[in-house]
């Protein structure tokens, strides 16, 4: 194996009890109010951030960084470019998740060689079957070069799977976290990039944040499942529409 392989090939399929999973899922709520005295500890948080270098990205790029914010004059500062980040900056940890922009996400560029060459070892006729696929999918299925804007969204999606594997652990260990949107972006960006000189602007925004600590506060309600469909759709080989109003409170799911 290379430097940067996991074994992941000999795995055993997982034996675990579903309804653990399940009971972390209901534990999790987007957490208001961390107590800022609690820190989690190394091996906690080793395992939050394995959870998403193990998370799936689009192609297996992994056009994402980890921003861990926890210098306190950094975090005293950060408040004034945000509404809905104020309780979340007083856990034991802020992630930043950076997303990277076109210039890194071009075949070309040095970051996806690095991917391809370095990380994958792919053979060149390999890498000449992706670069013909990934030029349809960025110009025509996708179109994720379509625009700057379009090409960091792509990647900001990334961002958001490795931000839910990383809260998904988190709750399994019995940990609080809160997804963390309400931010000015521009302003944070020039601050934490062009300002600290933490990242470097012209390859990375900033995606989305999260806080990761204990709660210092009961959950306010409920998580609300009468807010999402009672029924779901099951299309049976004849494309025929079957109801079922008690089989699961659930989002609306269609079977085809």
């Amino acid at each position: 194996m290379n430097k940067y392989e996991i074994e992941t090939v000999e795995l055993k399929a997982p034996n675990l009890n579903r309804n653990d999973l399940a009971y972390a899922m209901k534990y999790r709520y987007a957490c208001k109010k961390f107590d800022s005295a609690k820190k989690i500890s190394d091996d906690d948080w080793n395992a939050i951030l394995e959870s998403g270098r193990l998370a799936p990205t689009s192609l297996g790029f992994e056009a994402f960084r980890l921003l861990i914010v926890q210098n306190p004059d950094i975090r005293e500062k950060m408040k004034q470019y945000g509404w809905g980040i104020l309780a979340g900056l007083e856990a034991s940890h802020v992630v930043v998740f950076l997303a990277r922009k076109k210039a890194d996400l071009e075949f070309d560029s040095p970051y996806i060689r690095h991917i391809q060459e370095e990380v994958k070892q792919l053979p060149p006729e390999v890498d000449a079957a992706y670069r013909q696929k990934y030029a349809q999918f960025t110009t025509e299925d996708y179109k994720t070069f379509e625009s700057e804007r379009a090409a960091f969204d792509w990647s900001s999606k990334q961002a958001y799977i490795v931000m839910s594997n990383m809260m998904t652990m988190a709750a399994y260990e019995g940990l609080d976290s809160c997804p963390m949107e309400g931010f000015n972006q521009d302003k944070m960006t020039a601050f934490l990039g062009d300002e600290l000189g933490l990242f470097d602007t012209n390859r990375f925004g900033i995606a989305v944040m999260a806080a990761f600590g204990y709660r210092d506060e009961k959950p306010h309600r409920n998580k609300h499942a009468a807010l999402w469909m009672k029924s779901f759709r099951l299309l049976n080989k004849n494309r025929e529409a079957v109801r079922n109003e008690n089989t699961f409170r659930t989002a609306s799911f269609v079977y085809v």
